[in-house]
């Protein structure tokens, strides 16, 4: 254990894997990503392990050389976590365990324990627990006396059943009655929803870490927990906002993120409905990461699965205060202008022409350019207030006067 600024940080590990279809640089986005997914959960990470495979072992994952390799660094430092970056199966997961004799962790089990640490309320709590619930069933072996701490054994065994089936059929149950309890709070807050009027519905939606909550906060005046860490909000925030004259409601929803766990996207369903049912998306990029339209690829792919991909939506990227275009030297014949050499004015005009002027940048934390925000989102949201109660044009005038 490593103990910095009075938090106790686990050594951990990282494995990944340079395969045809995820070359070396795409590789080391999703370590860093994942690294700072170990430090969200509280890991500091002490070392990087990747290996070049066609196909990953169906055993062990990694080659039995590489393994050994993660073995001895492990045994050495009295690592105490080794986190892969893509699932693993049961099998893979065990075998693995039995070799390097400590915690085990795939990406989706990573992100399923910072869900359980960040679910604050009831609603959010149930959601968590169900999905780990999914992800812990093909997984039971070894496991009984966890569960028999729970449910207690006596009286749950049938005749020449084994414990393994056992179980199964407590966590099957569980599962079932989880469920059950989802779908009933699911009524309530399809109830509450269908009460909210006839305002127009705006949902923030994006990567995780962007600054969805910091936005919420400026703009709706509220004070939604706001954090540097991935998946600081897990609970759907509304909050009636009002520019100039024109009321709406803002709902602040669960950051998106690469290689988004199944488990979690089933039983945050709910969550997502904010969005299925929002006449407005405003999609918020953070501007200064370097993969910022991957993250924007992979928002749209989950909006996609969820078909709220054709929803009218604004492009509001982020954190133009913290964005640095890398030095380009204009003479240099060799070495040619990227994307990444672009200054902020000309993303803008790039983005601008890409979307036909829906998209602004912003800094929410710096409130750098929000005149222009606040008014493209007025503008947005009457258009859409409008073309529903034509006879209200008059209330709301085209524009803000005023900032």
């Amino acid at each position: 254990m490593i103990e910095q600024k009075s938090l106790v940080y686990e050594k951990t590990v990282l494995v990944g894997v340079i395969t045809p279809q995820q070359n070396e640089r795409k590789s080391k986005e999703y370590l860093d990503e994942l690294e700072f997914l170990s430090f969200t959960a509280g890991g500091e990470v002490i070392k990087r392990f990747t290996q070049k495979t066609s196909l990953p072992n169906p055993k062990t994952f990694i080659g039995s050389g590489k393994l050994s390799e993660v073995e001895l660094f492990v045994d050495e430092h009295e690592v105490s976590t080794v986190v892969f970056d893509d699932e693993l199966s049961p099998a893979q997961q065990n075998n693995i365990e039995k070799l390097l004799r400590c915690k085990i962790l795939d990406r989706t089990g990573l992100i399923l324990d910072i869900f359980a640490q960040r679910a604050k309320t009831s609603y959010a709590r149930t959601q968590v627990e169900l999905a780990q619930y999914q992800y812990l069933l093909p997984r039971l072996k070894g496991l009984w006396s966890h569960l028999e701490r729970q449910r207690g054994g006596i009286g749950m065994r049938g005749p020449g059943e084994t414990e393994i089936e056992t179980d199964r059929r407590i966590v099957r149950d569980k599962i079932s009655l989880l469920k059950k309890k989802l779908m009933l709070i699911d009524k309530q807050m399809a109830t509450q929803r269908g009460n909210r009027g006839e305002l127009v519905r705006v949902a923030l939606v994006g990567y995780t870490n962007v600054g969805k909550s910091t936005l919420m906060n400026v703009i709706s005046k509220s004070h939604v927990f706001a954090e540097n860490k991935l998946f600081a909000t897990l609970d759907t925030t509304v909050r009636k906002v009002v520019i100039g004259n024109l009321p709406f409601l803002l709902s602040d929803t669960v950051g998106f993120i690469r290689k988004l766990p199944t488990q979690l996207v089933e039983s945050f369903k709910s969550t997502l409905d904010e969005v299925q049912e929002a006449d407005l998306l405003l999609h918020i990029v953070d501007i200064s990461h370097a993969n910022f339209e991957d993250h924007i690829e992979s928002v749209n792919q989950i909006l996609q699965d969820i078909k709220s991909i054709d929803k009218p939506t604004l492009m509001v990227f982020n954190k133009i205060d913290a964005y640095k275009p890398e030095l380009w030297d204009p003479d240099d014949l060799i070495i040619k202008k990227t994307k990444s050499n672009y200054t902020i004015e000309e993303l803008e005009a790039s983005w601008f022409s890409k979307n036909n002027d829906k998209s602004v940048f912003i800094s929410a934390l710096q409130k750098d350019n929000f005149k222009k925000f606040r008014e493209k989102v007025y503008n947005t949201v009457r258009e859409i207030h409008v073309t529903r109660f034509p006879y209200n044009h008059f209330l709301y005038p085209e524009g803000l006067d005023e900032y």
